[in-house]
C-alpha cells in the first residue's frame, strides 16, 4: 500500500509540473492571439492584458481585403509546403525501404553518406543551394524553393529504421502472390508504414511551413514571398504594425495546428509501432 500511495503522490506532482508548463508554453499564444483583436495603440501600450479593451475585427479586414499580396503569400506558402510534403513521403520511404530491404552495390557507402550529411548543418549548404539555383535559374521561382527540399537525411534515416524492424514474412507473403518489388512497397509497406509515414509529415509540413532562411535568400520578388517573409514586410523602419502581424500569425499558424491534429492519431501510433499490427 505505501508503494501504491507513493506512486500515485508521484504521478499527482508530474500532472502538476506538467499543468505548469502547459500553461507557461500557452501564454504566449494566448496573448497573441488576444493581440490579434487589439488596435496597435492598445499593444503598444505596455499592459499584458489577455482580454482586449477595444475588441476589433480590423485587423484581419486589413490583411486580407486591404494587404494585397497576403492571400498570394499564403497560397505560395500552401502550396510549397504541400509539395514538399508530397515529394519527401515519396522519396524518403522510397529511399529508405531500399536501404533497409534491397541488395545493391554501394548500399553501405549511401548509408554512411547520409548519416554524415545529418551532421553538416543547413546554413552550410545555403551558399552552395544559393549558387547552383542562380546557375540554372531557379531564384524566384517555386521549384527553386521545393527541389531542394525534397529529401531529407533525418527522414530517410528514420524510414530506414522503421522498415529494418519490418516484419518479413509479409513481403514474402506478397512474392508469393506475385508482386514484384514495387508491388509489394505500393500495397504492402505504404499501408502499414502509416504511422511512421503521419509522423514525418507532421515534422516535414511544419518544417517547410516556418522556413524563413531559403527564402530570404531564393526569393526577392514580393509576389513570391511565403508567410513568414511576408509577415516580416510589416515591420518598418521607424513603426512595427504589431497588431497586423498578430493577425496575420493567427492565419499562418491554423494550418499547422490542422495539420498536426489531423495527423495526431497516426503520430502517436508511430512512437510505438512495431510493423506487426494490422
Amino acid at each position: 500500500m505505501k508503494n501504491i500511495s507513493s506512486f500515485s503522490w508521484l504521478k499527482g506532482l508530474l500532472y502538476i509540473v506538467l499543468a505548469i508548463y502547459a500553461v507557461i508554453t500557452l501564454i504566449p499564444f494566448l496573448w497573441a492571439l488576444s493581440a490579434s483583436f487589439k488596435p496597435l495603440s492598445e499593444i503598444i501600450g505596455g499592459e499584458l492584458n489577455f482580454f482586449p479593451k477595444d475588441f476589433t475585427f480590423d485587423n484581419y479586414k486589413q490583411i486580407f481585403l486591404q494587404e494585397p499580396l497576403f492571400l498570394r503569400w499564403l497560397f505560395n506558402s500552401v502550396l510549397i509546403a504541400v509539395s514538399v510534403t508530397g515529394l519527401n513521403l515519396l522519396f524518403n520511404s522510397m529511399a529508405g525501404y531500399a536501404l533497409a530491404r534491397l541488395r545493391f552495390t554501394g548500399r553501405n557507402f549511401w548509408f554512411f553518406l547520409i548519416l554524415a550529411v545529418l551532421a553538416v548543418p543547413a546554413q552550410i549548404t545555403l551558399i552552395p543551394t544559393f549558387l547552383i539555383l542562380k546557375a540554372i535559374g531557379w531564384l524566384n521561382s517555386y521549384q527553386g524553393m521545393i527541389v531542394p527540399s525534397m529529401v531529407n537525411a533525418t527522414f530517410i534515416f528514420m524510414m530506414r529504421q522503421f522498415f529494418v524492424n519490418f516484419p518479413k514474412e509479409l513481403e514474402e507473403a506478397g512474392q508469393l502472390d506475385g508482386l514484384n518489388t514495387f508491388g509489394i512497397f505500393r500495397h504492402i509497406i505504404l499501408p502499414l508504414a502509416q504511422p511512421a509515414l503521419a509522423a514525418q509529415a507532421v515534422f516535414v509540413f511544419m518544417g517547410s511551413w516556418n522556413n524563413f532562411l531559403l527564402p530570404v535568400v531564393i526569393l526577392f520578388d514580393p509576389e513570391m514571398f511565403t508567410l513568414p517573409l511576408g509577415l516580416n514586410t510589416f515591420k518598418g523602419q521607424y513603426i512595427s504594425y504589431w497588431n497586423y502581424i498578430m493577425a496575420a500569425s493567427m492565419v499562418f499558424t491554423l494550418p499547422a495546428l490542422c495539420i498536426y491534429a489531423f495527423f495526431n492519431r497516426y503520430f502517436i501510433q508511430s512512437a510505438t509501432f512495431t510493423g506487426g499490427k494490422g
